[in-house]
């Protein structure tokens, strides 16, 4: 009996280690956080091209129940007025998720790959060091893209402005690479998640389903502004960074935005 009982607690003891252990994960695994708290943008930084960072633009982004959205209502024209918004601080191993849909119609003279297209841009350089006249931060970009109501355009697509990867165990050196998500048309809201190992690797998800991955992420290729900076980073791992959201002359709305550190 006392045999018994000794097993019977030492099981118990496995046990009870195995269920706190699997409760800790799980906590650990539920732990995101709101980075946009709905209200306002005072946890982000804007940068618009042709004017400072912070300087919010004709209020290219807004607020308006909750969801920030890409407003263009007081602009006459695109202007190639490329803009992000960065949220405060730098990741580097995280999730990141939140939902996504385009609305409305295009400014007159943006340009036709901009229809219905923006993007998550991660281990992004810092807004701050972004020039004045800077098109798109060095960064590795989850492209988002709605479908036209006629063609298939898949979306958490892949663009590397000033980065490659390594897709397949080959260094990638195109600039875009398509992911094998479908198509979603009109303005219906759509999940997108995104996990970043560091310098490691990179999925993308769209409604909880895996449309692509990839690897080791680093410095090079073009770039349109400090380019002798990023010259003696060529090769070079790009291990961290911003998350920022893009406004590329289309209207689009994200809610929900949410972060999960690992």
């Amino acid at each position: 009996m006392k045999n018994n009982l000794g097993i019977f607690l030492i099981l118990l003891s496995i046990c009870l280690g195995v269920s706190c252990k699997q409760k800790t994960e799980s906590s650990k695994k539920d732990n995101w956080v709101k980075i946009f708290n709905g209200k306002d943008l005072n946890d982000w930084i804007i940068k618009i091209k042709g004017h400072p960072a912070g300087e919010n633009y004709k209020n290219t982004f807004i607020v308006e129940n909750g969801i920030m959205k890409v407003n263009y209502k007081a602009y006459d024209s695109f202007n190639n007025s490329f803009g992000h918004i960065y949220y405060k601080k730098p990741y580097s191993n995280y999730k990141f998720r939140m939902d996504y849909r385009f609305t409305g119609e295009q400014l007159p003279d943006g340009a036709a790959w901009a229809t219905r297209n923006s993007g998550i841009m991660l281990h992004c350089e810092d807004p701050m060091n972004i020039g004045l006249n800077q098109n798109f931060p060095v960064s590795i970009e989850l492209q988002l893209l709605g479908g036209n109501g006629i063609d298939e355009r898949s979306t958490a697509n892949l663009c590397t402005p000033g980065t490659h990867v390594e897709l397949l165990g080959e260094l990638l050196l195109d600039h875009c690479v398509t992911s094998s998500s479908q198509t979603y048309h009109g303005e219906q809201w759509v999940n997108v998640e995104v996990e970043v190992r560091n310098d490691s690797i990179i999925k993308h998800f769209i409604n909880g389903e895996e449309v692509m991955r990839y690897n080791k992420p680093i410095y090079g290729g073009k770039v349109d502004y400090n380019e002798a900076y990023w010259k003696t980073k060529e090769g070079t791992p790009v291990k961290s960074g911003y998350i920022s959201l893009q406004s590329e002359s289309h209207p689009v709305e994200f809610k929900n935005i949410e972060i999960l550190e690992l």
